[in-house]
This record gives C-alpha cells, sequence and structure tokens, in this order.
C-alpha cells in the first residue's frame, strides 16, 4: 500500500511535467508564427498578494524566445505617469506585432488600490473601467491577442506564504507593511476582485481566466494550455483571412446633429495688416500669460490642426507659440507612419505625444489621418477607418477625463486659393521646398477629401470636443480666430480647474 502511495503521485507529476513540456514546445511554435503574422500579444497576470504571478510568469516565459516579449511589472505610477491620463503607461507599453507584451500587474491593479483605499469615487470607478473595456476592444480590433490570468488565492494560503517570505532573508523584504496590509483586507480586496470581474469579463473578447494557485504545476499548464489554444485559434484565422471578432461587426458610427459643414464656411472673411498687428499682440501676451497659469494648474492642453495643403496651418502655429515658454509647448507634426509605428496600433504614437499636465501639446495633422488621407487613399480598410470614429471619440474623452482642454481645428481654403499659394511656392526658391506632386496629386482628389472631412465632422464634433472650421482664404483672419478659440478653451478649463 505505502509503495502504491508513493508511486502514483510520482507517476502523475511526471504526467503533468510532460504536458507542461508539450505545451512549452507548442507555445514556442506559436510564437514564432504569430510573429511571422504580425499578430500581437497581450498578456496580463493579476492576483493577490504571494498569489504566485513572478512564478507564473517565470514558467511561462521559459520556453519562448527572449528576443519575442517584454515582461512589466507595474508598480505604482511615478510622478511622469501621475501629470498624465490614468491609461497612457499602458498604451506605451501594448505589444507591436513582432512582440509578446506580459504585465505583471496592470491597470487592474492600479483600480483595485485606489478601490480599497478609498481615493477614487464609485462615479469615476465606473468611468475608469468604461475607458478600461474601451482600451481592451481598441486593442482586439486592432487584431492583439488578449489574455488576462487571475491567480486565485485562499487567505490561508496567502498567511503560509507570506510567512515562508519572511521566515527567508532572501525574500523578507517583498513582504512590506502594504503587503501585510493588504493581507489584513482580504475580504475587501476579494469584494473589489469581484466588481473588476463584473465589469470586464467579457465573454468571447477578453475574459477573465481564473488558475486556482495553490499547485504551480497545476497552474502552470492551464496558463500554458489556455495560451496555446488562444494563439492557435488566431494563426488559423489570420491565415484563413478572418478579421478579430468584434473588428467583423458592423462598426458602431456616431452622429452628431449640430456638425459643422465645410459648405457653410464663410471664406470672405478678411482683416487689414494694421487691425491684424493690433489683434495679434493683445492676444498674444493673452496667451503668454494663460500658458503660465495652465503650469501653475497643472492643465493639460491638446490643440490638433487638420486642413487642406497649403491651408496655412505652419504659419497659424508659428502665431500661436510666438511668446510661449518654450520649455512648456512641443510641435508634434504628423507625417507617414515609420517602421516601429507600423507595427503598433494606429492610436499607439498619439498617446505616447500626450503632453505632461501643465504642458501643451500642438499637432500638425493627427490621429485623423485615418479617417482622412488612409480612407481616401485606401491605406487602410473600410472597416478599419469606419471604427476609427469610434475609438477617436473614446481616446479624446479619455483626455477630457483627465482635465485636458482640447481644441481642434480645421483650417479651410477654397481650390482657387490653394492653386495660388502653390504656384507662389513652386516661384518661391525658399518656399519651394514645401510643394512636391503629392500635393499636386491630392487636388484631383478634392472631392472624396472634402467628403471624408464632412463625415469626420459628423461623427466626431463631440459637445466637449467640438470641431473649429478656420476660414483660412485671408491667413490673417484666420491666425486671430485660433488665436481667439484657443484663449476660450483654456479659460473655460481654468475656470472649471478652479471651482
Amino acid at each position: 500500500m505505502d509503495a502504491l502511495t508513493y508511486d502514483e503521485p510520482t507517476k502523475a507529476k511526471k504526467a503533468i511535467l510532460r504536458k507542461i513540456e508539450e505545451q512549452g514546445e507548442e507555445l514556442a511554435y506559436l510564437q514564432r508564427k504569430a510573429r511571422e503574422l504580425g499578430i500581437p500579444v497581450l498578456v496580463v497576470v493579476e492576483g493577490l498578494s504571494a498569489a504566485g504571478k513572478g512564478t507564473i510568469i517565470n514558467q511561462m516565459i521559459q520556453p519562448l524566445d527572449p528576443r519575442g516579449f517584454k515582461v512589466s511589472c507595474i508598480a505604482s505610477p511615478n510622478r511622469d505617469e501621475q501629470l498624465r491620463p490614468f491609461l497612457w503607461r499602458f498604451w506605451r507599453r501594448t505589444p507591436s506585432a513582432e512582440r509578446m507584451a506580459i504585465f505583471d500587474r496592470s491597470w487592474y491593479r492600479s483600480l483595485l488600490d485606489a478601490k480599497i483605499n478609498g481615493i477614487i469615487s464609485e462615479a469615476d470607478l465606473k468611468k475608469a473601467y468604461a475607458d478600461v473595456r474601451n482600451f481592451e476592444r481598441q486593442m482586439r480590433d486592432g487584431g492583439t491577442i488578449i489574455l488576462k490570468f487571475f491567480l486565485e488565492i485562499s487567505k490561508k494560503e496567502q498567511a503560509i506564504r507570506l510567512a515562508a517570505l519572511q521566515s527567508n532573508p532572501a525574500t523578507a523584504w517583498r513582504v512590506s507593511d502594504a503587503v501585510l496590509q493588504r493581507h489584513g483586507r482580504y475580504k475587501d480586496y476579494q469584494d473589489a476582485v469581484e466588481q473588476m470581474f463584473k465589469e470586464t469579463d467579457i465573454e468571447d473578447q477578453s475574459p477573465w481566466i481564473k488558475i486556482p494557485s495553490k499547485s504551480t504545476k497545476d497552474a502552470t499548464l492551464k496558463v500554458l494550455t489556455k495560451m496555446v489554444t488562444a494563439l492557435g485559434k488566431r494563426v488559423k484565422e489570420v491565415k484563413d483571412g478572418k478579421p478579430p471578432l468584434t473588428a467583423s461587426k458592423r462598426p458602431s458610427r456616431p452622429y452628431f446633429r449640430n456638425a459643422p459643414s465645410l459648405a457653410r464656411a464663410d471664406l470672405s472673411n478678411n482683416l487689414s495688416k494694421e487691425v491684424y498687428r493690433e489683434m495679434l499682440g493683445v492676444r498674444q501676451r493673452k496667451i503668454q500669460d494663460l500658458h503660465h497659469e495652465v503650469y501653475r494648474l497643472r492643465i493639460p492642453v491638446v490643440i490638433v490642426y487638420e486642413g487642406w495643403d497649403a491651408g496655412g496651418k505652419g504659419g497659424n502655429i508659428r502665431r500661436l507659440t510666438e511668446r510661449m515658454d518654450p520649455r512648456g509647448y512641443e510641435v508634434i507634426p504628423i507625417s507617414a507612419p515609420n517602421d516601429v509605428e507600423k507595427v503598433h496600433h494606429y492610436l499607439w504614437r498619439f498617446w505616447t505625444e500626450f503632453p505632461k499636465a501643465g504642458h501643451v501639446t500642438i499637432f500638425d495633422r493627427s490621429w485623423y489621418g485615418r479617417v482622412l488621407v488612409e480612407r481616401v487613399e485606401g491605406f487602410c480598410s473600410e472597416t478599419e477607418w469606419k471604427q476609427a470614429y469610434r475609438e477617436i471619440n473614446e481616446m479624446e474623452e479619455n483626455f477630457r477625463n483627465f482635465g485636458t482642454a482640447l481644441v481642434k481645428f480645421w483650417v479651410q481654403i477654397d481650390q482657387d486659393e490653394q492653386l495660388r499659394r502653390f504656384e507662389a511656392r513652386e516661384q518661391n526658391v525658399r518656399k519651394k521646398w514645401k510643394l512636391n506632386e503629392e500635393d499636386w496629386r491630392n487636388r484631383e482628389k478634392w472631392k472624396p477629401y472634402e467628403d471624408a472631412v464632412n463625415e469626420m465632422f459628423l461623427r466626431t464634433h463631440a459637445p466637449k470636443a467640438p470641431w473649429t472650421i478656420i476660414e483660412g482664404n485671408c491667413k490673417r483672419f484666420a491666425r486671430i480666430k485660433a488665436l481667439d478659440v484657443v484663449i476660450d478653451a483654456i479659460e473655460t478649463k481654468i475656470a472649471e480647474k478652479s471651482k
């Protein structure tokens, strides 16, 4: 009887180890296939203290090519991260099409701690979970596989493991006062975790996978098996030409009835040089003062410039920033994505440029390229540009929830004025570099671009993120109007902040 009792666990143990090895080999193969097919993979490992997150991640990565993944250990946000929206630091770590991103704790831990410590209201927590759902859906629609593991541990088992860590001088440092406090509030954390599941456990999209963690080998096998199943399924779908599950559905497109229209723009507005100079000085001094106030109150400012080629965006931006402190603003010129940007979600490069609270970022062209040039030129699919409206609205709402003053300009000129400016550039040696064959070619697609712009207004003219058409046939008028709109937006945000 004793011999039998001894042999059976040994056989069972060997069987599990063989299965772990087999699943590991299959996962390594699928990692290579996912890289070849450009499939990003995002893995979240959450759990209460001492649940074994580090151990499971270590077992997970053993069979993988170390050049194809990155593990991010998420601690409390540092000062730089606190000055950006909640999801900013996670967007920066999202995987490219060639990589696997593994999170040891994630956006969820931040929300759990905020809930337990009473530093977030229930209304704001609900809003944050909505932001998380949107973020994960955007990742999935972009082709990313998301796997969310939660390692379950009982309070008794947690106490045993914490005691073992404390008794070892090499690991005692890991049991901090904060960890012990979490253990003491085990029930509170369990309740918060249940709320997290309720808010973000989305079946068939990004469900939570609960893993009992008492047995490391059993937990490892379950994690590897789930990863192999998910990667294998997506690899087959990509080979078969199938889109991600949510992206394959009819995209939801917002609609704003009071959106502006290019046809209603009055391009006859004009300003004399004398009046312009006087008005410019007054407004630039005002902007200078407001820039200091923005920094003092830690208000982030994002200004978007879109418009026709030769519309005057560059000159407009120069007059806006002429008296600003150069240490407190940055102008981001947006062109075609480079090789690094192409292998990330299209919003990644804009999230990474979000300004610190108290600073100003001006985008010379922006994320709206997805529904303008990429749409008209066929650089993305119809499904992609249609779903982009919702994604853009969600991103801008995220910015506003952080207290951002957001301004969006379309600089409008007519075709005759554009032709006159093109010809003037062509004849001016110092400005000829601004003109290229693509500018001339785009004139032939004026109507498709005009239709795309009007639909952009219709889909993204949100009440708290409206578009302003800047009538640009007269550059002087356009510059003054833009300054007035920026001044009004900042003053409004300062008034809100001061309440």
